[in-house]
């Protein structure tokens, strides 16, 4: 379960249908052309919350199909609705997914018990691994190490995905954890997780910029920091990028110049703007993409 897995993108069309071939020519990139370890399905860059349950299932069975046992699957499970959350997992557990993960509930300020039963019931519907997905920024929900010491007591509880700029919490966590897997959640920070002695990285970039974050990620197993640099550098500039151009929006349009049916993104989120288009093209030329 250790390596880089790409945070799975999901085409759709226009009125929000997930495109199956699309979706199957998004797999195989990251899996043939990107050369990833693992794909983190239904997640932030899947447009998961935006989804009804059957589409998740649906995009369940067809990352599952289309892998065929090729690379570690994580399927994302987590909801407000802790039914649906149940539901999801059990559907991923026969599916024969490696391992769940469920964002911390959110939006109401649930208390630590409530999140700490959250886990505790998906676990037992499920009996299958599970790895926390914390990402304060957009939950919320900011965990201390006491807390991490509670739910990692739970010995299905086998790490998590730390999307978060706090790289004191992220030290302590590797050295109190030796044995618990944390993936880093930044593509920027890439860098900063691997020299922190992260087992892996779960991204949305790593669809069209893979190859380059595992350079990142053997050059600093090699003790060659400033080459790794170097990479994280140019990775940065083409974030930096994809950011101001509008992320989901351009990793998806860079994919459609690439000749892969990326589609368009879930509503109400907007369309790729058409203005922008000769901007792509440069970043598909300018970073070999």
């Amino acid at each position: 379960m250790k390596g880089l897995f790409s945070a799975l993108l999901v085409p759709f069309d226009e009125s929000g249908n997930i495109k199956e071939q699309g979706l199957r020519q998004v797999i195989r990139n990251n899996i043939d052309i990107q050369k990833i370890d693992g794909l983190y399905v239904n997640g932030s860059s899947g447009e998961n919350f935006m989804l009804s349950t059957e589409q998740k299932k649906q995009i369940f069975k067809i990352v599952s199909e289309e892998n065929n046992g090729q690379v570690k699957l994580i399927a994302q499970v987590g909801s407000l609705n802790l039914n649906e959350a149940v539901e999801l997992g059990q559907y991923a557990t026969k599916l024969g997914y490696d391992s769940l993960s469920a964002v911390t509930p959110f939006y109401y300020r649930f208390s630590f018990d409530e999140i700490k039963n959250y886990y505790k019931t998906i676990i037992e519907a499920t009996d299958n691994n599970m790895i926390i997905y914390a990402i304060p920024a957009l939950t919320g929900v900011s965990m201390d190490l006491t807390q991490f010491d509670e739910l990692f007591q739970n010995e299905k509880v086998i790490g998590v995905k730390y999307t978060d700029g706090n790289f004191y919490m992220l030290e302590r966590l590797r050295k109190r954890y030796p044995n618990k897997l944390i993936y880093s959640g930044f593509d920027e920070m890439l860098i900063y997780g691997v020299i922190s002695g992260v087992d892996g990285a779960i991204g949305s970039t790593y669809n069209i910029n893979g190859q380059r974050a595992r350079k990142i990620m053997d050059f600093c197993h090699e003790g060659k920091i400033e080459a790794a640099y170097e990479v994280q550098h140019e990775t940065n500039d083409l974030i930096e990028k994809v950011l101001e151009l509008g992320l989901y929006q351009t990793l998806k349009e860079v994919l459609n110049q690439k000749g892969i049916d990326a589609g368009t993104c879930k509503k109400p989120m907007s369309p790729f703007d058409s203005n922008k288009l000769a901007e792509v093209k440069k970043l598909v030329e300018d970073f070999n993409l």
